[in-house]
């Protein structure tokens, strides 16, 4: 069902764009091409052909669109209210029916001086961009709530795969869209208030999670974004946003061996974007730095110490290659920590106190829940569940002398009401992700990452700070 709205949605609103584009003496295709069927628009509509810049940048974008498009309907002869309106809600009814109504024309460049004399409205410019905002204000919460999102890679948790500085647009309608929990909340803004910081939304009212069905459950080795479950301060829906990719569906069986994952016993999705950290060994402050930059290969200081000469690095299969063989470098080696052993920085979920320790690159095996299923609550899975018990799904949860309480009721088993998901960063040595604190609940579910649509590096030089090969890339 949302398949087809979404296809009637975005069909019906670019037929309406291309019967328009042609009335006012332009090429009908002109209106469907991505950016260049703005720059068009803004040549109809007598705005700055170099404003499609401001396309590029998050939430200004928003209001540049929209000032160009609610333009060009004024250059229609449409101005009021209802219709600008309509145009922002169900563009795919109305730009079709006025494309074909031969008493709608183009009736020129409405924002200079010569159309407000031959064609007077009451506005003033003041209300008209007034109007323009509250609009853009509209139609980009309703978007950015119940359809598509924008989001930025701020770390390397998912090299190579995804690169810092990667802009996403993410969809809510695959999985189905959240309603909001927190309704109440300054638009554009997810927690905190731009500039002035502070809580950029209110308490006041909280809506249970509720999910609207969407066009398919996530699938195994999904890349996806969620918030993140270990904070406890905001609300779920305004807490940080995370991307990693979905290894473990409710159900699975995961277990990692000498960095190696496997999912119900079967090796899990690999690819040569997947990065792990290697260890260059060379002379006292002997690896070339600037290489290092030029290929953006990224250091891990945790692990280094560049006064012996031991350089981590953030490395694929194919880039180890390459690393391996310069001259410089004595030795190298993957960095794996061995079964039963882990360090502060490595010890992963559950934290056991007892047993052999679990670390990143070596766990499991553990079993993913699912709803309606059951487990046995003893002392090796009340650490695995009992955040979800407790916390997620709300139960008192105690250890009394003679056994399990969950809201003052003694059991020895426990029924999970929600599904639950382990995700993983393709950085396998630098992401925080499940291994250090479990499991993913349902309702923090945000959307499946679809495609990059712009790409910055901040160690790039003019043109080359845009990647140019990843813009409208899809993600896989």
């Amino acid at each position: 069902m949302w398949y087809i709205f979404l296809a009637i949605f975005l069909i019906g609103s670019l037929y309406g764009l291309y019967l328009l584009y042609r009335k006012a003496g332009k090429q009908g295709w002109e209106a469907i091409v991505p950016i260049y069927g703005q720059y068009v628009m803004a040549q109809l509509v007598g705005r700055p052909t170099w404003w499609i810049i401001w396309l590029f940048i998050p939430i200004v974008n928003i209001f540049i669109f929209y000032d160009l498009y609610l333009n060009l309907i004024k250059a229609f002869g449409k101005r009021r209210f209802w219709e600008n309106a309509a145009a922002v809600l169900v563009p795919f009814i109305v730009l079709p029916m006025w494309g074909r109504d031969p008493r709608v024309k183009y009736l020129g460049v409405p924002t200079t001086e010569e159309f407000k004399k031959k064609y007077p409205y009451k506005k003033s410019a003041t209300r008209e961009w007034a109007d323009a905002i509250i609009f853009a204000t509209v139609a980009a919460t309703l978007i950015r709530g119940f359809l598509i999102e924008a989001y930025m890679i701020p770390t390397g948790s998912m090299e190579r795969s995804l690169l810092v500085g990667d802009f996403l647009f993410v969809s809510k309608l695959n999985y189905g869209p959240r309603i909001p929990m927190t309704p109440i909340a300054f638009p554009f803004a997810h927690h905190t208030m731009p500039i002035t910081g502070g809580k950029a939304y209110s308490e006041i009212i909280k809506v249970p999670y509720k999910r609207i069905p969407g066009f398919q459950d996530i699938k195994r080795n999904d890349v996806v974004v969620f918030n993140y479950p270990m904070e406890t301060e905001r609300p779920i829906d305004k807490r940080e946003n995370y991307i990693k990719r979905c290894v473990g569906l409710p159900g699975d069986v995961i277990t990692m061996e000498m960095a190696k994952l496997f999912v119900n016993g079967d090796p899990a999705f690999t690819n040569a974007d997947f990065q792990t950290n290697y260890m260059a060994e060379t002379e006292p402050n002997g690896m070339n730095m600037q290489r290092l930059l030029d290929l953006r290969i990224e250091i891990d200081e945790l692990y280094s110490d560049f006064n012996s000469g031991k350089y981590a690095l953030h490395l694929t299969k194919e880039e180890a290659e390459v690393v391996k063989k310069w001259p410089n470098v004595k030795n190298f080696y993957e960095m794996i920590f061995p079964a039963g052993t882990a360090s502060s920085n490595s010890i992963s979920f559950p934290h056991y106190v007892e047993g052999p320790a679990w670390n990143y690159d070596n766990f499991g095996p553990l079993t993913v829940p699912s709803a309606g299923s059951s487990v046995k609550l003893d002392s090796l899975t009340v650490p695995l569940y009992e955040r979800i018990i407790r916390v997620y799904e709300g139960n008192d949860f105690e250890l009394k002398s003679d056994g399990y309480y969950i809201n003052g009721q003694k059991t020895d088993q426990y029924t999970f009401k929600m599904n639950y998901y382990w995700m993983m960063g393709d950085s396998r040595h630098n992401s925080l992700d499940s291994r250090g604190w479990g499991f993913v609940p349902e309702d923090h579910i945000v959307g499946k990452a679809l495609f990059t649509w712009l790409s910055w590096d901040k160690d790039g030089s003019f043109l080359s700070k845009i990647r140019w090969n990843r813009i409208f890339k899809g993600i896989h």
